[in-house]
This record gives structure tokens, C-alpha cells and sequence, in this order.
């Protein structure tokens, strides 16, 4: 009952931001629900936000719903608030750049089927996604076929980079948040730091999980650590439903911490069943980006003694310290209410590279865009962190440099980004709060 009710849930929050975005407040478009073909799969749901004119499409392939519901619902906001400040400023190349959104449920074939749609039918030249790298994986090889720019807001395995070393990508494949390469060692100094000498690991078995364990156990080991489980490791099944083997298998041999590379859905249960089990009690948890969500606390539970169980974990997060991010704050608060959750900065900055791009390109093609898009993002040129101003001195014909809100958004020759990450803890109330930050060495 307990699935079924958080399915629900994010059923009707996502119906709920679908009339949200067909409620922005730009008079000048007009919104539908594309119709794709009455085809079955999960991504045949997708929101059109249409100028009625042939300037610049982009798409979204983010989770409203699924394993990564509760954060990537805050992330696919952030497209369509970038859509209405560029329309409301020109636009793109003369003309107001559309949005097709598109949920990819966190799940790899409705990202594919979401990504192909984009793609064929809908015929955007960038989309900003995925966030899960499983679903990123299925979307870019789609995206580089058909000459897409892909860019991720959240896609944080390290086998990006090393395909796109390869060139598989030709080009079409960026993000915006750094890849687990860099979060895995500072996660593992943080635990050096805090004296933690054996650690075991228990991850979610998928290009992320897989990805992030292989970068922490390097970078702990060499900083003199142990890794429990090393021979042994635990990788639960996306699917799974129940945990008592893993949570077993994860808090045995007496660690001083257990790190978790989990979604919010399934990490929480996993870390219920080991609380119900006896097995958590005076071992540190750790935990990395894909669980720092404000729901989390709440999805594990409360003890007998009526504390939250997540009370004390720590963890690590992609940090937001880009010049523009205190203005992409207000707007925020004055267009949606409140602050932007994580990953919304990013989200944001990935839709700004490819708007940007489009007009440095003077052209809305996905290969436009991929050939512009580290020419915007990086020096030479003049910084800029407002898109509109952006968009006017590229008009003018100027190089621009833009510095985003979730940091400078330098992106190298495998479309990576260098980051800060904040490191996060669960208060007695259940809170999440930042109490530090931590870079890798």
C-alpha cells in the first residue's frame, strides 16, 4: 500500500504541474498535449508549449514521475521559466523558442521511446536530460543518431566520459552537473575527514551506482580505507521492491560507514528494512546526490522512539555557486513561489546553453547548437550571467562567456563540468540541511 499511495501521489502532482506550465503567464503561446500516435508507452505523455512559429524547439526528457519523481519534478520547471525569459526578451534568432516536455518516468525504455519522439516527430534541435544516467544512456545514442544536443542536468556517471573520450557521442552530448569521477573522491575525503577507516557499499546497479562505487572505493583506498564488501559487492535490482538481503549484506563485517548510491523511491526502503533489522544502529550511512531529496526523511520513516530513522546521515550533493544563481533565486520566488530545488540550477543552465548556442550558431539545428556550445560556455569572451544579455551581444555578433547559476559551466572536450559539492545531513526534524562543502583532490 505504501508504493502504491506514493505512486498516486506523484500521479497527481505530475497531472497537477502539467495545468502549471499551461498556466505560465506569457500571453503569447498557446499549450497543448501532443498526441503521439496513441502509442502506449509511458513517454507518449509529453506538454507542448508552442509559439505557433518555426523559430527554436527544444525538448525536456526529465522524471515526473518514477523513482526520481521528487526531484526531477523541481528540475522540469526550470526549463519552461528559461523558455518564457527568453521569449519575453526576442527569443531566439528573430523568433520565441518552443518547449516539448516530456516525462521520462525514470526509466530507461520511456526515456528511448521519449527521446525517439523528440527526436522524429516532434524534430527539436537540443533537449535538456536525463537526469537518471540509465535513462541518459538510452537517450544519447538516440540524440547523437539524429543530430540532437543532449545536456544533462543530472547525469552524473563517469561512462559518459569515457564514451565520449571514444567519440561516441560526435559531439551531442554535454552536462551541466560534474560526473561522479570527481563526487565519488570528494565523498570519500569527507569520510576520511571524519575519521570513518571501514566503509562498505550497497548501490543501485546502474551506470550511476555502478559508476559512483567504482570512483569512491578507488579514491578511498587510496587515502588509506577499507572497503568491507570490496569482493563482495551489493548492487540491488532499479525494480526491486523488498531489501532485507542487501541492507543485510550491506551493514555486515562491522563498518564504520555504509555508503548508499541509491534513487529516492527504493533507497528509502532499503534503509527502513536495515533500521527494522537491528542493522543500522551505531553505523554512519552515507549518502550521495540521488537521495537529497526533501521527501527522503519522511519516505524512510519514523522509530519506535518517534525519530526520524534518516536523522544523522550525511551526504554529498552537485553545490550551486554560479554568479547567476542568486538572481535565478528571485526569479524563481516571484514566478513559482519559494526556492528552487536541487538540480533546478542546473536544469536551468542547460537550457540556457542551448538557447545560447542556437543563436551564437545563428541557426536552430542540433548541429548548430553542438558546435557553438563551448564557444558560449567558456572563455574568451565577455562574461554574462543574464541569457537576454547573452542573446543581445550574440545578435550584435560578440563572444560571450556565460557563468551560470549552478556554477561557470566551463564545458571541456567530453562535455564535462567541475564543481563544488555541499555536504548534507538530516536534523532531528527531519530537515535536510547544507552544513559544509568538500571538493575532490
Amino acid at each position: 500500500m505504501q508504493r502504491i499511495s506514493t505512486a498516486l501521489a506523484l500521479s497527481l502532482t505530475t497531472i497537477a504541474t502539467g495545468f502549471f506550465l499551461g498556466a505560465c503567464d506569457n500571453p503569447s503561446t498557446t499549450n497543448n498535449t501532443a498526441n503521439n500516435g496513441g502509442n502506449a508507452t509511458p513517454a507518449a505523455n509529453s506538454t507542448t508549449t508552442s509559439s505557433g512559429a518555426q523559430g527554436l524547439k527544444i525538448g525536456s526528457l526529465l522524471p515526473t514521475t518514477g523513482d526520481l519523481a521528487s526531484i526531477g519534478q523541481q528540475m522540469a520547471l526550470s526549463v519552461p521559466l528559461l523558455v518564457e525569459t527568453v521569449n519575453a526578451c526576442g527569443g531566439v534568432n528573430g523568433q520565441p523558442v518552443s518547449l516539448v516536455a516530456v516525462d521520462d518516468q525514470t526509466d530507461p525504455k520511456a526515456g528511448a521511446a521519449g527521446m525517439t519522439k523528440l527526436s522524429t516527430v516532434d524534430k527539436v534541435g537540443g533537449v535538456v536530460g536525463s537526469f537518471a544516467s540509465s535513462v541518459s544512456t538510452a537517450a544519447v545514442s538516440i540524440a547523437a543518431q539524429n543530430k540532437v544536443m543532449l545536456i544533462s542536468p543530472g547525469s552524473t556517471s563517469p561512462v559518459f566520459t569515457e564514451k565520449a573520450q571514444k567519440g561516441d557521442f560526435k559531439g551531442f552530448w554535454a552536462r551541466t552537473v560534474p560526473p561522479d569521477s570527481y563526487q565519488g573522491p570528494a565523498l570519500a575525503e569527507l569520510a576520511n575527514k571524519r575519521g570513518y577507516k571501514r566503509v562498505s557499499t550497497v548501490v543501485i546497479n546502474n551506470d550511476y551506482g555502478v559508476g559512483f562505487e567504482k570512483a569512491f572505493v578507488q579514491a578511498f583506498e587510496k587515502l588509506g580505507g577499507t572497503i568491507v564488501n570490496k569482493n563482495n559487492p551489493v548492487r540491488y535490482d532499479p525494480k526491486a521492491t523488498t531489501f532485507e538481503t542487501e541492507a543485510t549484506a550491506a551493514f555486515a563485517g562491522k563498518p564504520d560507514a555504509v555508503l548508499g548510491v541509491f534513487y529516492v523511491e527504493t533507497g528509502s526502503l532499503l534503509l527502513k528494512s536495515a533500521y527494522q533489522q537491528g542493522l543500522s544502529k551505531g553505523v554512519q550511512v552515507m549518502l550521495t546526490d540521488g537521495m537529497k531529496s526533501d521527501e527522503f526523511p519522511g519516505q524512510v520513516g519514523k522509530g519506535s522512539d518517534g525519530k526520524y530513522i534518516a536523522t544523522g546521515v550525511i551526504g554529498t550533493v552537485p553545490g550551486s555557486d554560479g554568479k547567476a544563481l542568486e538572481a535565478f533565486r528571485k526569479l524563481w520566488q516571484s514566478k513559482r513561489g519559494g526556492s528552487p530545488g536541487e538540480f533546478a540550477p542546473q536544469a536551468w543552465d542547460a537550457s540556457a546553453l542551448l538557447v545560447l548556442a542556437a543563436q551564437s550558431a545563428k541557426q536552430n539545428t542540433g548541429v548548430g547548437i553542438s558546435n557553438k556550445i563551448r564557444e558560449v560556455a567558456n572563455a574568451p569572451g565577455t562574461e554574462v550571467t543574464d541569457v537576454c544579455e547573452g542573446l543581445k551581444l550574440l545578435k550584435e555578433g560578440q563572444d560571450i562567456n556565460y557563468q551560470g547559476a549552478s556554477g561557470n559551466v566551463d564545458v571541456d572536450a567530453n562535455g564535462d563540468v567541475i564543481g563544488v559539492y555541499d555536504v548534507w545531513t538530516v536534523g532531528d526534524d527531519g530537515k535536510i540541511k547544507a552544513i559544509d562543502k568538500v571538493t575532490p583532490k
